[in-house]
């Protein structure tokens, strides 16, 4: 277990010939780095979720095309089909390999591996650089806020840099003032409690858990003056999909005149999806909700009687009218409407 004050966490990086991923669902009992070498190994990888974030899915999988470009120059179509479809709802990985696509489209014989090497660095730098501008960009808008709740995870483990909403978090812990950040646990698969706990522990910064079913009346109570989170895909009208539990703390959020911010890069927002009814929601497997990994041994523990029907979705909506602000790097939407929110797709300030 990490110790206070260990620093940022580094999820992922590219060195002699592979990726290294720092395996997340071992966290946050034991820190294994994965090595990935071809882009099969990324999209399992993805899959599991021992890479995830959706920033961070899309710099793996460009990297993943990069790897398979360099065992089989012919493999782009393969490499992007393999990836393509491990995790819908993320938009940053369509992103991704769409520029990767781009930049090998008409590279010569043998050179087609370092074009996409090169793009997938160039993702990546990105997204490290959208994480510093996003910070500063939140903290100034959630100024004199001392007492944060936040979902899933948005830190180093989701996005290059110091993440998105964790980065905002943690950038308002460095200009003082930031008394606690409370995390939601984020069932099913317990992201708050296992892997925002582990980063704000190793920032130093003050934290509690909670259940997620909590979450409504602590804010109803007036235990927070902000609820911040991160978001996966955000729709041309500005509605987000985030991981599920996201939208009962926006109505909270709302019902107690409290700001519902949501921090991203503008990889996630999507001006193809007209609205949150056109993003698909991940489905997935019914045993993360009726067990639970409980301990650094890996062991799933039974919570239900075998053979209970579960439904699993990952993700939720929480439509453009319970968001106060839409943070990026390029600037704040608020309120996070349709025209705010594609006004950010523009050309990049100077």
């Amino acid at each position: 277990m990490p110790t206070t004050g260990c620093g940022p966490v580094v999820a992922l990086r590219f060195a002699d010939g592979a990726l290294w991923a720092l395996d997340q669902t071992l966290l946050p009992w034991r820190e294994v780095e994965l090595e990935l070498r071809c882009a099969g190994d990324v999209a399992a990888a993805i899959g599991r979720l021992s890479i995830r974030g959706a920033p961070l899915i899309g710099v793996a999988a460009a990297y993943g095309v990069a790897l398979e470009l360099g065992r089989d120059p012919g493999g782009l179509e393969r490499a992007c089909e393999t990836l393509a479809g491990v995790r819908p709802t993320a938009v940053n990985l369509a992103h991704a390999l769409q520029r990767v696509q781009t930049a090998v489209r008409d590279a010569p014989p043998g050179a087609a591996a370092a074009r996409a090497l090169a793009e997938a660095g160039a993702i990546e730098a990105e997204e490290r650089s959208a994480s510093d501008s996003l910070a500063g960009h939140g903290a100034d808008l959630l100024a004199g806020s001392r007492r944060i709740l936040t979902h899933c995870n948005t830190g180093a483990l989701a996005a290059p840099g110091r993440g998105t909403a964790l980065a905002v978090i943690a950038e308002l812990a460095d200009r003082g003032g930031l008394e606690l950040v409370t995390a939601a646990e984020s069932r099913p698969l317990l992201q708050g409690a296992r892997l925002t706990v582990y980063e704000l522990r190793r920032l130093g910064i003050a934290h509690e858990l909670i259940v997620d079913g909590a979450a409504a009346g602590l804010i109803a109570s007036g235990g927070f003056d902000a609820v911040l989170v991160g978001c996966d895909r955000v729709a041309a009208n500005g509605d987000v999909a985030n991981k599920v539990g996201t939208y009962a703390h926006a109505l909270a959020a709302a019902a107690a005149g409290i700001p519902f911010v949501v921090a991203g890069p503008t990889s996630t927002i999507d001006p193809a999806c007209l609205s949150g009814a056109g993003i698909e929601i991940e489905q997935r497997d019914e045993a993360e909700v009726s067990a639970v990994l409980t301990g650094p041994d890996g062991l799933a523990r039974e919570l239900t009687l075998a053979g209970t029907r579960c439904r699993n979705p990952a993700f939720d909506i929480t439509p453009a009218s319970l968001v106060t602000a839409l943070v990026t790097e390029r600037g704040v939407a608020r309120p996070a409407g349709g025209e705010s929110v594609l006004a950010l797709l523009g050309p990049r300030p100077a």
